[in-house]
């Protein structure tokens, strides 16, 4: 009596597995991934952002090879004239250099700095706006989820028939574009006020 009351109670689990899991599927659960990393390299924003902060960066370094070129041939003129001008100038200008020197590299490291804090500030930016694009988009497809893969991965497997990435970064990009035509607009329209 026993065996048959614990078959029968395995039985009934068994068919309310089986009820749930019918359940779920039957119920459309709709869901899709999208390949993060992939987004943003293909995000135009990202690249005219990056690009920016690229050729900022090589502007300033080239105001920085100025300094550092002039600066060595103070060093080298330094060299030149300790033995001329004795031990206590050499002390002197020797010091007056060292402090050049640390004021230069401190320097270029607080303008590093400074634009990667911008360039970071400027790209955490679009992802917020991408994340509102993947809520509106998910919202209006009528996703239940949408995982995102990438740097760091929430979904370990997925068809690639759930992958909406291309759509997603299509749409990102789209509205970019809209705000670039939208800005010269605005600009001419305040130069005529």
């Amino acid at each position: 009596m026993k065996k048959i009351l614990v078959m029968l109670a395995i039985a009934t689990a068994a068919v309310s597995c089986e009820t749930k899991e019918t359940t779920n599927a039957s119920a459309g659960v709709k869901t899709a991934y999208i390949d993060t990393e992939k987004m943003m390299e293909d995000c135009i924003e990202c690249k005219d952002i990056t690009e920016k902060y690229k050729a900022k960066g090589e502007e300033i370094g080239k105001k920085f090879e100025v300094e550092e070129a002039n600066f060595k041939a103070e060093a080298a003129s330094f060299e030149q004239n300790a033995r001329a001008n004795g031990q206590a100038w050499a002390q002197q200008k020797g010091a007056e250099l060292s402090k050049k020197q640390q004021y230069l590299e401190y320097t270029a490291q607080q303008v590093s700095q400074q634009l990667q804090l911008q360039h970071a500030s400027e790209m955490d930016s679009v992802k917020k706006s991408i994340r509102e694009v993947i809520k509106t988009y998910g919202k209006e497809k009528g996703y239940d989820y949408i995982f995102g893969t990438g740097d760091s991965p929430s979904v370990l497997y997925a068809k690639d028939s759930y992958d909406i990435t291309k759509e997603v970064t299509e749409l990102v990009n789209e509205k970019y574009k809209g705000k670039k035509e939208e800005k010269p607009e605005a600009k001419k329209e305040e130069k005529k006020n």
